[in-house]
């Protein structure tokens, strides 16, 4: 199944906008809400998220282009890519959590120490 990515209706005022840039290429996964376009009019810029999760698998208007609302930018193709969640992604970009200060701190001062995951109070009375 394949969904059309059309321009937004345009601020009150406006009539058309520039298509400055795209983020993604034609072959690419797409997830839902991802940021696909970006549009200059003579007053704002507008992002034009994706609608669904999917591949981008055509691109009908190119960067620099004048456009209208309504207009049919790109079509996307559901289900035909294994478009990642933002979790994935982060995951994949950073796959283990920074260390703490503190825990690279006692690393340096005694290396054969095994750091505790959670850090347990310690009682003075």
């Amino acid at each position: 199944m394949s969904t059309e990515i059309k321009v937004p209706p345009l601020p009150e005022s406006v009539a058309d906008a520039i298509l400055v840039t795209w983020h993604r290429q034609v072959g690419e996964s797409v997830s839902r809400d991802e940021n696909l376009v970006d549009l200059e009019t003579d007053k704002v810029v507008l992002e034009v998220p994706a609608p669904i999760s999917g591949k981008l698998v055509e691109i009908r208007i190119q960067d620099g282009t004048t456009v209208t609302a309504g207009e049919v930018l790109a079509i996307i193709a559901e289900g035909e890519s294994g478009a990642d969640t933002p979790r994935e992604r982060a995951a994949r970009i950073s796959p283990r959590p920074p260390r703490r200060r503190s825990q690279v701190r006692l690393r340096q001062l005694r290396p054969n120490l095994r750091v505790a995951k959670k850090a347990v109070p310690v009682r003075t009375s």
